[in-house]
């Protein structure tokens, strides 16, 4: 089939990509890379992907595209779900016969639901779908089909599970890169702390980590970390250059690149001789000989989810790294060079003011490059949402307003809704407005006119969403 994999068009400056763990509008300009819709495209001739938020398509003119099209495989999220439904419903409308697929996380958790919400809607594709929408796009028997949920006439099918692909079927995948190449404008991807420009990718697939709040390994790609071999990755790694002459560093998007350590030094040893500039995620408790082999190799720059500065909090959300562990992590990466971007997350289970008022200074004390701070997002089929819904503490519902900002949908005796939302602000504030960061960031701009530029521009971003939030929560407040 002539076959279409879609990110739908959004909320302005939404960031619900297929690579994107928190679907909202962002604090500062972010695309992610729709890497889980590259895969298939790469693996059915004659796919397109279309990845409409950054490259400014509307919903009419994704209309006019897509109805040219036997296929269209949407990428969708708790979030934006009602939104992609009336896309599709669009689309249906202007080719009655097109089929259309729903795939990613909440097609997943809640097939049913997914369905239900639209006739428009003809699959929901479960876990990974890779295979399951290559076989719809050649006109198998949807019945034999694993991996999917369908309707046909009002009745709903739920097909069994296909099992999640080996590390052996992950090398014989088609290279994402070339698929971006042919389909994608890579200078309108921006990741906040990537230099810019950059282009991101795999190595791998799930997570062993067992944290509560965690979407993917919970609902798509499971908790058993599947690897493609170093020297895989090192053949696609090797012919980006030539794909994006720009491009200033590249940023493997695997939820936890280091739970491998030994596979993790290798990818670095071997991709030493090409001189690129390189990031990733990262636990907080990789040991020194691998971290500073891994700096030899070109990394710049870790992701750390740090989430809390509490040790109960950590405990409650089953993290498996501990504070101090995570203080010596912090102190090697200082030691070597190594950059950090430490993520935090208010309203977990456990959360007080009193924890917030120490997450604040334990993100002071690790003093990372930069901070992200999120609301902590119930998404079903996690454990997260399980206990909030169990306990009555789903405050409200969805987790967008009409803009596309994030709503904190979890309340706590003693600490509203509200309160942790504007807790956010709060955080950010602490940070980045002491006089040790500010005269770092000082030093950075006078030394480059090219990172003045970028950080004036997004201290700009910044703030007009720190205001947008206030308005926000003056809204609710009234109402």
């Amino acid at each position: 089939m002539k076959t279409l994999f879609l990110n739908p068009p959004s909320y302005d400056d939404f960031d619900g990509g297929a690579g994107s763990r928190y679907q909202a509008t962002r604090e500062v300009w972010s695309f992610w890379y729709p890497t889980w819709l590259a895969y298939p495209a790469g693996m059915i001739p004659g796919a397109r992907l279309l990845d409409a938020p950054p490259h400014n398509y509307t919903v009419e003119m994704t209309v006019n595209e897509a109805k040219n099209y036997d296929l269209v495989v949407i990428h969708t999220s708790t979030p934006s779900l009602r939104m992609d439904a009336r896309t599709a419903e669009a689309i249906k409308a202007a080719n009655p016969n097109a089929i259309i697929a729903m795939v990613g996380g909440h097609p997943t958790a809640r097939p049913e639901e997914t369905l239900k919400l639209s006739a428009a809607i003809d699959i929901a594709a479960r876990k990974e779908f890779d295979y399951s929408m290559l076989e719809v796009a050649e006109g198998r028997e949807w019945s034999t089909i694993g991996g999917i949920s369908w309707q046909k006439n009002g009745t709903q099918h739920h097909n069994p599970d296909r099992p999640a692909l080996t590390d052996e079927e992950l090398d014989r995948l088609p290279f994402v890169t070339e698929v971006y190449e042919k389909n994608l404008d890579y200078l309108k991807y921006n990741s906040p702390y990537c230099q810019y420009p950059y282009v991101s990718m795999y190595t791998g697939r799930g997570c062993p980590a067992r944290c509560t709040f965690c979407l993917w390994p919970q609902v798509t790609q499971g908790h058993r970390y599947r690897v493609r071999s170093p020297e895989n990755v090192y053949e696609e790694v090797a012919a980006m250059r030539s794909k994006f002459p720009k491009m200033k560093e590249l940023f493997f998007d695997d939820d936890t690149f280091t739970a491998d350590p030994a596979r993790a030094r290798k990818i670095a040893q071997l991709l030493k001789p090409l001189g690129i500039t390189w990031s990733t995620n990262s636990r907080a408790n990789v040991d020194y000989e691998t971290l500073k082999i891994m700096k030899d190799g070109g990394l710049r720059l870790f992701v750390v989810g740090y989430e809390s500065g509490n040790a109960q909090i950590l405990k409650n959300i089953k993290k498996g790294v501990g504070l101090e562990r995570a203080r010596r992590f912090t102190r090697d990466c200082r030691e070597l060079g190594i950059l950090i971007h430490g993520t935090f997350i208010l309203g977990l289970p456990g959360e007080t003011k009193e924890t917030i008022a120490e997450s604040m200074r334990f993100a002071q004390e690790m003093d990372c490059e930069t901070i992200q701070v999120s609301l902590a997002s119930p998404y079903p089929g996690t454990e997260l949402f399980d206990y909030v819904t169990k306990n009555g503490f789903l405050a409200v519902d969805p987790l967008l307003d009409g803009d596309g900002y994030q709503k904190c949908t979890i309340t706590y005796p003693g600490l509203s809704n509200d309160e942790i939302y504007g807790a956010v602000e709060r955080f950010y504030r602490s940070f980045y407005f002491r006089p040790r960061y500010i005269f770092k960031s000082v030093r950075k701009m006078i030394k480059s006119p090219d990172e003045r530029k970028r950080m004036l521009k997004e201290g700009m971003q910044f703030l007009s969403t720190m205001r947008q939030r206030r308005h926000q929560l003056g809204q609710h407040a009234a109402a």
